[in-house]
């Protein structure tokens, strides 16, 4: 800990190599913002991947047991990934594409509402609001025309994910210990900071993105019973949605349903409606089972932390815009509990030389009640007994 202390003044007494060292830092992270969201994507999969890192380093070498998780997330993460994201898109521009042509009977649906006990005028609607489907018609189209022009880019990302999560996987350590000897930072607050992180990570990762997935996949096979179209489309959206926690597979199964029973199909919108709020509710149990009771996150740091992440990060945000909120909390905390020590250090020595005066008066006083016998009293009486 005196290191540390000794490293946070040097860095005053410094101040070129200091400046120069802040500068370095600025130029290093302006050649990684071009693509952050891949290098924050390779340390999500990193940190989720790195225990079954530590167990295949038993077997085999660490660069052989990196390079066999690098092959197998290829394989197995984001090739599928890519690919449902294309079906997604695909049936969303469809579906766009459905409503925009007039290909949907708006009569029969009309009709079919009436006989549900349900007037609803759906032109007049359409008219209504006629710009403002025009305008996400639009938004929608050119994102999906941007998305196609980013191939090659998406592509360098994607080679630059794997190239981190390799690094990460066999020198995490190392470069966790070099971050921890570079920062001037005492060693206390450090691992607080790590232990800290280290839950905010697991409960956002786990927390919210495999409750997600495996909530959006049992939704998902709900709607294929039932025979929802754009079942991909719908869950991948469920999906986004049961990451917000205000939200939820809610916004996915209520509309689902209503449509079955708008459409004639009561048994089945009925059904959904029962399964949905089983998906739903299963959120309380999922959690805790996967993570247990944290207070890591709370509902506003998760909301915010969504959105903002999405706008700074892009899709990687939505697990890392929890964790930078999280984390400037939990710094803010480590840096008012360290100045709040310090300031109490400072007024225990200012207040120590007072104390020791006193201490000494009351030493030098013949008659205090401290003072132990008197030398000469002493000495008279052992000089009577020897006479």
């Amino acid at each position: 800990m005196s290191g540390s202390h000794d490293r946070a003044g040097w860095t005053v007494e410094r101040p070129g190599l200091t400046a120069f060292a802040l500068v370095s830092a600025v130029l290093a992270l302006s050649v990684l913002l071009p693509y952050l969201q891949f290098v924050l994507f390779g340390v999500v999969l990193a940190y989720i991947l790195y225990p079954v890192q530590r167990r295949v380093e038993r077997v085999v070498r660490p660069t052989f047991a990196a390079l066999a998780l690098v092959a197998a997330t290829l394989l197995l993460v984001l090739i599928p990934l890519v690919y449902v994201l294309t079906i997604a898109i695909r049936q969303a521009l469809g579906l766009v594409t459905a409503i925009r042509e007039g290909e949907l009977d708006v009569e029969t649906i009309e009709g079919i509402l009436e006989t549900n006990g349900y007037a609803v005028d759906l032109v007049e609607l359409y008219e209504t609001n006629q710009e403002r489907i025009a305008a996400a018609i639009r938004e929608v189209t050119m994102s999906v025309i941007d998305l196609a022009g980013s191939l090659p880019g998406l592509f360098i990302g994607l080679t630059v994910t794997l190239f981190v999560l390799f690094a990460l996987l066999r020198d995490g350590e190392r470069l966790v210990a070099w971050f921890q000897w570079v920062l001037p930072v005492d060693d206390d607050v450090l691992d607080e900071l790590r232990e800290g992180l280290d839950e905010l990570m697991w409960a956002s990762v786990v927390g919210n993105v495999a409750v997600a997935a495996i909530q959006a996949v049992m939704l998902g096979v709900g709607l294929v019973v039932v025979g929802v179209p754009a079942v991909v489309f719908l869950t991948v959206a469920t999906f986004v949605l049961t990451l917000l926690p205000l939200v939820g597979a809610f916004g996915v199964w209520l509309p689902a349903a209503a449509y079955l029973a708008a459409t004639g199909q009561q048994t089945a919108g009925a059904g959904l409606a029962v399964y949905g709020l089983f998906v739903t509710f299963s959120d309380s149990y999922l959690r805790p089972a996967l993570i247990g009771q944290t207070a890591a996150f709370n509902s506003a740091i998760v909301v915010v932390g969504i959105f903002g992440g999405l706008v700074v990060f892009g899709a990687v945000g939505l697990f890392i815009g929890p964790v930078v909120l999280g984390g400037a909390k939990l710094t803010l905390d480590c840096y008012a509990r360290a100045s709040t020590e310090e300031s109490t250090a400072v007024e225990s020595t200012d207040a120590a030389p007072a104390d020791a005066g006193g201490d000494a008066e009351s030493a030098a006083d013949p008659g205090s009640a401290d003072a132990g016998p008197e030398p000469a009293s002493d000495s008279g009486g052992e000089g009577e007994t020897d006479e």
